[in-house]
């Protein structure tokens, strides 16, 4: 495994203990403070990792058809694992949620059809700028959970909860927009390919 692979792997070991700090935090005794910053970190690990496994792989010259898939894969697991976190919540609405995850899905098994025909579909334009707002909606919601757990600063929650709202409206048009460029592209390679 490269240094790139190892970078996508580590948000397969990272979003899980999200997970588990983010439901469980009382249970395992963390104080609310200690549980805030574990996410925090974590959150950053996660998002940090897919910025530095592109650039390593390039810098590397250790781009691959497998890091063509696994990277967007280790993104939605990762993704999805905080997404799930916040819809538990009620911070994301569960119909955006189950937006975003059906367009992940969908989007899987495209990849997958094209990787049967020897042809790994990597990151287009809009898929990145709808991964951006992912990271964006997620780390808003991060904020106002935040500020929920620790009770700071109570008179802009609902405020934030709106502009939270927001972004993950933003986020469910960008999944879906940028579904639809992936499928126009799926056809022109299927048809190529024919």
């Amino acid at each position: 495994m490269n240094v790139a692979d190892a970078l996508t792997a580590s948000r397969l070991f990272m979003a899980p203990l999200f997970f588990v700090v983010f439901i469980w935090g009382d249970s395992l005794g963390l104080p609310p403070g200690a549980a805030v910053a574990i996410l925090w970190a974590l959150f950053a690990l996660i998002e940090l990792s897919d910025l530095l496994d592109g650039w390593a792989a390039r810098s590397m010259k250790t781009v691959s058809a497998f890091g063509k898939l696994f990277d967007p894969f280790a993104d939605v697991f990762a993704r999805l694992t905080y997404f799930v976190c916040f819809a538990f919540t009620g911070i994301m609405p569960l119909w955006i949620f189950l937006v975003i995850i059906y367009r992940e899905f969908c989007q899987l098994f495209l990849r997958q059809l094209l990787a049967e025909r020897g042809v790994a579909m990597g990151a287009r334009k809009g898929g990145k700028t709808k991964a951006v707002f992912y990271m964006i909606s997620g780390a808003a919601s991060l904020v106002l959970w935040s500020l929920r757990s620790l009770g700071a600063l109570p008179g802009i929650h609902e405020g934030l909860a709106v502009a939270v709202f927001v972004l993950y409206c933003v986020s469910a048009a960008l999944s879906v927009g940028s579904f639809v460029d992936y499928l126009v592209q799926f056809k022109k390679i299927s048809s190529a390919g024919s």
